[in-house]
């Protein structure tokens, strides 16, 4: 691992990288800070979940339109009143509770659509701030990684505050750290020097490239398995009689994300990232199938959990590099902003339809779900590998960001 330890000591790197990491707070902990505060204020679970989900809808929404005006106009100038104006409406509905409703209702849309695109900003930064090709691919694999550490502190800060204070605080004081990562981020010389490359105009923006529609769809089904796999954990754990068991199904998974990912970054991998990215696909589907099986034993189930998640940083850490390669130049930060959603959305449908697969067939089912939608990205991917054919890269470190001096 000295290689990581190289790599964040290149001036600005840790600060950015820790900066994103703040500032995305807010992101990975809405859902569950929506809840509990609504709760708290004696709204029903109903309510609770349709604020969060139009919380979500909107961050999809207005991530790659955010994405598309910092590459017009710079990071700073779009990011840090995003930050605020997001943070301000959790604030809103932190301040005035869930009466009257529609004030809530925009309150959570104002803080879902003005969500910063600080994923995709980093991701600018990278060939930047580092230069060297292989110290972007192993920031990628560590920024994958390091996600994993985030969605797992997250939650866990924001029980702690409601334990301790209260929900209402707890939405406050996210989303005070949170503006305060971006605000780190956005201050950094490399973030107020980035510009973007010179685009072509087009209605489409990053969206015309065929081979990152490509990538899109099968990371659409990539958010899928990972999203139905939180319902099946609790599905599992309720079928053994634990509900300990969701969180350490959970947890595995999690940390075998990390370790996948800190090994993958830690090596130069042969052939291109595009055939690697296929391959990786293969490796991630048969790592869900197996879930499908549910032993009776917690300690196989959450082995099979950890080798489910070792291939999802790496085949995200891979997705970043195509995506650089393949996003029209002077589109790059509107084209990972693109990913963020599309992993999203697919992730709140693999929420979705897990519920009924479990109703219909225990946890077995829904684990299923997870591993067919594994097996359908393989399927885009394969399916679309001319579209997505190696290519030499014509953003990010080939171009599609200059530093202002």
């Amino acid at each position: 691992m000295a290689g990581y330890w190289e790599l964040l000591r290149v001036r600005y790197a840790a600060r950015l990288l820790a900066g994103t990491l703040v500032g995305r707070l807010p992101n990975a902990t809405a859902a569950l800070a929506v809840v509990l505060f609504v709760r708290s204020e004696g709204g029903s679970y109903s309510l609770a979940g349709a604020l969060a989900a139009v919380y979500g809808v909107a961050t999809a929404v207005g991530q790659p339109a955010l994405g598309r005006l910092v590459d017009l106009y710079g990071q700073p100038v779009v990011m840090l009143p995003a930050a605020v104006l997001s943070a301000g409406g959790m604030c809103l509905l932190a301040v005035v509770g869930v009466e009257p409703v529609v004030l809530a209702y925009l309150a959570v849309l104002l803080a879902g659509v003005c969500t910063p695109p600080l994923e995709g900003g980093l991701r600018a930064l990278w060939p930047d701030v580092l230069g060297r090709g292989e110290r972007v691919h192993a920031a990628y694999a560590l920024d994958a990684a390091a996600q994993e550490v985030m969605f797992t502190v997250g939650p866990l800060l924001v029980t702690l505050l409601v334990g301790f204070w209260s929900a209402g605080a707890a939405l406050l004081v996210i989303n005070v750290i949170g503006v305060l990562g971006a605000l780190s981020v956005v201050l950094s010389r490399p973030s107020r020097a980035w510009r973007s490359a010179p685009r072509t105009a087009h209605w489409l923006g990053a969206l015309r490239s065929r081979g990152l529609l490509a990538l899109l769809g099968a990371f659409f089904f990539v958010g899928l398995a990972l999203g139905s796999i939180a319902v099946d954990a609790v599905a599992y754990a309720d079928e053994v009689g634990s509900e300990r068991v969701s969180s350490y199904l959970l947890a595995a998974n999690g940390a075998g994300a990390l370790l996948g990912g800190l090994v993958y970054g830690a090596r130069q991998w042969p052939g291109v990232p595009e055939v690697r990215l296929r391959r990786l696909s293969v490796a991630l589907a048969a790592g869900y199938l197996p879930l499908a099986l549910t032993p009776g034993g917690v300690g196989a189930m959450t082995l099979l959990a950890g080798v489910a998640g070792l291939f999802l940083a790496p085949a995200l850490a891979c997705s970043f590099v195509v995506v650089d390669r393949h996003a029209p130049v002077g589109t790059v930060t509107e084209a990972f902003s693109w990913l963020v959603t599309t992993f999203g959305v697919g992730a709140a449908v693999g929420t979705a339809a897990a519920g009924p697969a479990v109703e219909r067939g225990g946890a077995a089912l829904g684990f299923a779900v997870a591993g067919a939608a594994g097996v359908a990205a393989f399927l885009v991917l394969a399916a679309t590998r001319r579209v997505l054919a190696p290519v030499e890269p014509v953003s990010g470190s080939a171009g599609a960001s200059r530093s202002a001096s």
